[in-house]
């Protein structure tokens, strides 16, 4: 394997990524670094010269009815059943306050 994960690089990464590890934890967290290394390397034994760029998982096109505005619900059937109302409009409480 051309890279190696000491102890030293869990301590670079671990300070990147704001985290930290007792003591005890660094060692397994080298072991499963250094096996998804060479699971990467494994990888790179396989013959992908005839193999093209995989852009999306599957064929498939997503097909879209045409956008037609239709009226579903009138403006009074709306506010039939609110629990507050104006003449045009939902009342709702006031969610935003100022504070200075």
């Amino acid at each position: 394997m051309a890279n190696e994960i000491d102890i030293k690089t869990v301590d670079e990464i671990a300070h990147l990524a704001r985290l930290e590890f007792a003591a005890e934890g660094k060692a397994g967290i080298m072991t499963d670094m250094n096996r998804m290394l060479a699971f990467v390397e494994k990888l790179n034994e396989l013959n992908t010269d005839a193999v093209e760029p995989l852009i999306y998982m599957t064929d498939e096109r997503n097909v879209l009815r045409e956008d037609e505005p239709e009226s579903t619900v009138s403006q009074k059937d709306a506010l039939k059943n609110a629990p507050k109302k104006d003449s045009d409009y939902f009342k709702a409480p006031k969610v935003i306050s100022q504070n200075r």
